[in-house]
């Protein structure tokens, strides 16, 4: 194995423990998410917001958590922030662990996997308005073309 291909197995293994680490805190999340009262979440916001400790407590950003705390506790939003992260977190140990076994199938399957989390993190940036999600979608890239690469590597 030459020196490029070690440094391309170190990448991949490093995304692998990345989005393995990125998968178990979505799962913990969700199900914290689950188990905590959505009151609790609320007195939670509601304390920021009157300590001045995201600023003015009559300014836009204490409006705009205060705003989307109550679609958040009312809204469906809880019950889809729960079934994604924990789906999410799920599939992608998964992925993670059948890649790091060098499971065949797992290959392809992450790389369609992966590209539809581009693909939504892509639309739900641009509903959004979000910087972090093409931050996001950008390092999914680098990882499904890491996850193709290894896949030759192992195929042949």
């Amino acid at each position: 194995m030459g020196r490029s291909e070690q440094r391309t197995e170190t990448f991949f293994r490093l995304a692998m423990v990345l989005k393995g680490a990125d998968g178990g805190i979505q799962l913990v999340c969700g199900i914290v998410l689950a188990l905590v009262p959505p009151m609790v979440v609320s007195g939670l916001v509601h304390a920021l917001i009157t300590r001045d400790l995201v600023g003015d407590p009559d300014g836009s950003i204490a409006h705009h958590l205060e705003h989307a705390t109550q679609e958040f506790v009312d809204g469906g939003t809880r019950a889809f922030a729960i079934f994604y992260l924990v789906l999410h977190g799920i599939i992608k140990l998964a992925l993670v662990v059948a890649l790091l076994r060098k499971i065949r199938w797992a290959y392809p399957v992450a790389a369609v996997v992966l590209a539809a989390f581009v693909v939504y993190e892509v639309y739900r940036s641009f509903r959004t308005g979000s910087v972090a999600l093409p931050v996001f979608a950008a390092i999914d890239v680098v990882v499904i073309w890491l996850v193709l690469r290894e896949y030759r590597k192992n195929v042949t």
